[in-house]
């Protein structure tokens, strides 16, 4: 499954493209552009596995600098301070990675 099988192709190119500056990613209006914040629970679960590269259930700092990626295979990277940052607003219980609750969460606020 890819993520286009989950969101509008059209929505993830136009997210990509407005944070494509290494820095300018922004969680929540790159979730809210995408489309999955108004996607169903059952969706997002979805999108948190294909997000989970390694399937451990957990998505961890290495695998977070590559999520742009898994929406389209010629996106950047994050950088380190963006992923940080990204894993600092998702990981709620402080483990040092994005459990399915706590993404879920995040892709909701």
């Amino acid at each position: 499954m890819a993520m286009n099988s989950i969101l509008n192709p059209d929505d993830i190119k136009k997210a990509l493209d407005a944070f494509k500056a290494a820095d300018s990613f922004d969680h929540k209006k790159f979730f809210e552009m995408v489309g999955l914040k108004a996607k169903s629970a059952d969706d997002v679960k979805k999108a948190f596995h294909l997000l989970d590269a390694d399937n451990s259930g957990f998505i961890e700092e290495e695998e977070l600098k590559f999520v742009l990626k898994v929406f389209a295979t010629d996106a950047r990277d994050l950088t380190d301070k963006e992923t940080k940052a990204f894993l600092q607003a998702a990981d709620k219980d402080g483990d040092g990675k994005i459990g399915a609750e706590e993404f879920a969460a995040l892709v909701c606020e």
